[in-house]
């Protein structure tokens, strides 16, 4: 078994941990946006000019992107991770825009042993992504299984 800095005992409610930045660029937002949600705003610059965000936006679902590769580069890697049963609430709350620098974070909610499985417990979760400015710009709360730690 590989050896994790981070097992299902080591989280505890209330606990905030920093993942990491990252900086947006127009080219990644036209190019997700391109393959994966063409909605004018995100792939137009004249179009996005006239609507209700006035220039181009990332896709929130390329915003959930980046904050899940965040996740993993900057947390996962050292976890004893089993994958997740599901994401409850995703909340698009300012948009993402090119030049903007996203900071993630990870709060736990609940933590909570496998009633059926001992060899892991089940974490909840919000992941919180602040621009540059420090607001907030989206929130996701679901749930991670952990591997407990090997005896």
């Amino acid at each position: 078994m590989a050896q994790y800095k981070w097992y299902f005992e080591d989280f505890h409610e209330g606990q905030t941990i920093d993942v990491g930045t990252r900086t947006v660029t127009e080219e990644e937002i036209l190019d997700f946006a391109t393959k994966f949600d063409p909605q004018p705003f995100h792939v137009n610059k004249e179009a996005a000019e006239k609507s209700i965000y006035g220039s181009i936006i990332a896709s929130g679902w390329h915003t959930c992107s980046m904050m899940m590769r965040m996740m993993v580069d900057g947390f996962l890697r050292d976890v004893a991770s089993m994958g997740s049963p599901g994401v409850d609430e995703v909340r698009w709350i300012k948009p993402v825009r090119p030049g903007d620098t996203l900071k993630v974070s990870t709060t736990v909610l609940e933590v909570r042993p496998s009633t059926s499985k001992p060899d892991r417990g089940v974490v909840k979760t919000e992941w919180r992504a602040v621009n540059q400015h420090g607001e907030l710009v989206v929130t996701v709360k679901g749930m991670g299984m952990y591997g407990r730690r090997p005896q």
